[in-house]
């Protein structure tokens, strides 16, 4: 769960973590003969069952499991208890009592967890929150009519809140998509999905806000009165003609329960994320580069300071509290004070519209800015950038960018070096380690201040900093002689 404020709470598939050792596109229907409730005859009454039934074959229950594991922890010495608990230290750890640390072994327990999803082509791909598979070793997707499939991670985006999978299965009934930019603040809307394990729920409310943002990530949420519960995480927001207008993520609430509010992902920013999912295995964002905030609100925070509010020239927009340096918004000519009134023609009056609206756009694209400096009106051309500073296509990189070979170390070899864990080099090509002197039997101990105690945990280290601002790998290991050195491995082409 996620808080903000009161408990912001995020409606999580995880609603009953089991911590017992044993439990752990567009589909081919018929046109609605409903038109939407946003052009319904004013006080008539709107009928919900067509889109019930065209969207709930669509909404799948996803069930994960995160297997027992076994993890090496550490805690302080506490010289006392070593003293009156074995004075003379017959049967204590070597250094206990001496203000070190002692390590040990733990084994987590096997957990079990549920959420929703959205089949969003009848080939087997499904639209889910992140938080909802991340970290998970087995995803299964169960359809409407009890069919049960393994799914597998095609791709996730933490900041968006949004994650791909995808099912071995065809003629899939997939939803279709609609336009959530149409939506109409007041016009009926279902929430569907699986909350509290209790089975596919339908829930009906309106639109009551849309670009609603909470803080962090990309956000700019649909916010419904439709009731939403942990468990309805990934599921669909439909309109009245059955059609995806955004994915479930978050609930309001001060008990950690419905309450008020739900919010859902719309699906101009889904579409995107799931393109760039598919085709790159990682999302393409594009940045202005600037940092701000909704012009009312920091004119707000100016009066709750006793502070005098400048005349702006306007009441509504963005104003730029800082520009990134060599960003994408700096090379525009933008500053800090100015205020951005519209991009490319639409008005602005919320950091979550800009948000929304640049999360259709890909590194090296080019956008129309309009604002204010000093009252004065003015545009720029701005050229969006990635989080690397420059226009590329960003790629999660595999270990075989390195160029290097690798195995776990024995136990042999723990002993010898007197260390834990660590990864040993066992063959260097053509490649960043090759240009950066790193030799063949170097032992790996950390990455980028991370320890490294396998194969599959410096693969994530690698894709995690491919995708960062900095694509490096800071590397601390040690020779077979028992030298440490450091090595700084770029990821990027020079």
């Amino acid at each position: 769960m996620k808080k903000v404020s009161n408990y912001l709470v995020y409606a999580m598939c995880i609603i009953a973590i089991a911590f017992s050792a044993g439990s752990f596109v567009k589909v081919y229907a018929n046109k609605a003969p409903l038109a939407s409730s946003a052009t319904a005859a004013p006080g008539q009454p709107v009928d919900l069952t067509y889109a019930a039934d065209k969207a709930l074959p669509s909404v799948v229950t996803i069930r994960v499991v995160k297997n027992s594991k076994t993890v090496i922890r550490e805690v302080q010495n506490d010289p006392f208890e070593d003293f009156f608990s074995d004075p003379f230290g017959f049967f204590g750890t070597p250094n206990r009592g001496n203000g070190g640390t002692r390590k040990y072994q733990q084994q987590t327990p096997k957990q079990q967890g549920s959420g929703s999803g959205v089949i969003i082509s009848s080939d087997g791909y499904i639209v889910t929150n992140n938080h909802v598979v991340a970290d998970v070793d087995e995803i299964t997707v169960i359809l409407t009519d009890n069919r049960e499939f393994s799914a597998k991670v095609i791709g996730t985006d933490a900041d968006s809140d949004l994650a791909l999978v995808k099912v071995n299965a065809k003629d899939l009934p997939a939803i279709t998509i609609a336009d959530s930019q149409k939506l109409r603040i007041g016009e009926w809307v279902l929430a569907i999905g699986n909350p509290f394990s209790i089975g596919t729920t339908v829930t009906a409310g309106i639109v009551s806000a849309k670009a609603r943002s909470m803080g962090g990530g990309v956000q700019s949420f649909i916010q419904t009165d439709a009731a939403i519960n942990r468990g309805n995480s990934g599921g669909a927001l439909v309109n009245t003609n059955g059609e995806l207008v955004g994915i479930n993520a978050m609930l309001y609430s001060e008990t950690g329960s419905y309450s008020g509010y739900g919010f859902a992902i719309p699906t101009t920013i889904m579409n995107k994320v799931v393109s760039d999912l598919k085709t790159y295995g990682t999302v393409q964002r594009a940045l202005i580069g600037i940092q701000g905030s909704d012009l009312n609100n920091y004119t707000d925070n100016l009066k709750e300071q006793g502070k005098e509010v400048p005349d702006f020239g306007v009441v509504n927009g963005i104003y730029v509290a800082k520009v990134v340096e060599d960003g994408a918004g700096a090379a525009a000519g933008l500053k800090e004070g100015d205020v951005i009134t519209s991009i490319d023609g639409k008005p602005l009056s919320k950091m979550a519209e800009l948000q929304e609206y640049l999360a259709n756009k890909r590194p090296g694209d080019k956008v129309t800015l309009s604002y204010l400096r000093n009252k004065a009106k003015k545009t720029a051309t701005v050229t969006l950038k990635n989080a690397q500073g420059n226009t590329k296509v960003v790629k999660k990189a595999d270990l075989d960018v390195l160029g290097a070979n690798f195995r776990e170390i024995s136990k042999e070899e723990k002993e010898q070096f007197d260390i834990n864990y660590g990864i040993v080099v066992t063959k260097v090509d053509n490649g960043p380690f090759k240009k950066k002197g790193v030799p063949v039997k170097f032992i790996i101990l950390t990455v980028n201040d991370q320890p490294v105690k396998s194969i599959t945990q410096l693969q994530e280290l690698v894709k995690e900093a491919s995708t960062s601002k900095t694509p490096v790998l800071y590397i601390k290991g040690m020779y077979p002689s028992g030298k440490v050195d450091f090595f700084a491995i770029p990821l990027e082409d020079d």
